[in-house]
């Protein structure tokens, strides 16, 4: 999952486009260690060792990992669980009505 990301990074650094991730693992320490093992390179969150009951997941309804939301221009979610390829077509689509409408 890591690679996909880090390539959408890639690819859209000079669009309006932004990758937050929430993490919730046991050790914050052990977090960072695979975030640089990773090249995880985009903003994190870490949201609490109790898996799924932290602030961030609680308020996003969030019931296990990964999971993985789209947001629009207007911040309303648009796509949830999406990857790979699909999450590409939703994030373009996206981009694509926020050109039209001249974000």
């Amino acid at each position: 999952m890591y690679a996909h990301e880090r390539s959408l990074v890639k690819r859209l650094e000079d669009k309006p486009f932004a990758l937050v991730g929430v993490n919730s693992d046991v050790d914050k320490d052990e977090l960072k260690k695979a975030m640089e093992k990773e090249h995880i390179t985009w903003r994190s969150f870490w949201d609490g060792p109790d898996g799924t009951s932290g602030p961030i997941s609680t308020k996003w309804n969030v019931s296990g990992w990964p999971t993985t939301y789209v947001v629009d221009a207007k911040g309303v979610i648009r796509f949830k669980n999406v990857r790979g390829e699909s999450m590409d077509k939703a994030v373009d689509q996206l981009l694509k009505e926020a050109d039209k409408d001249g974000k």
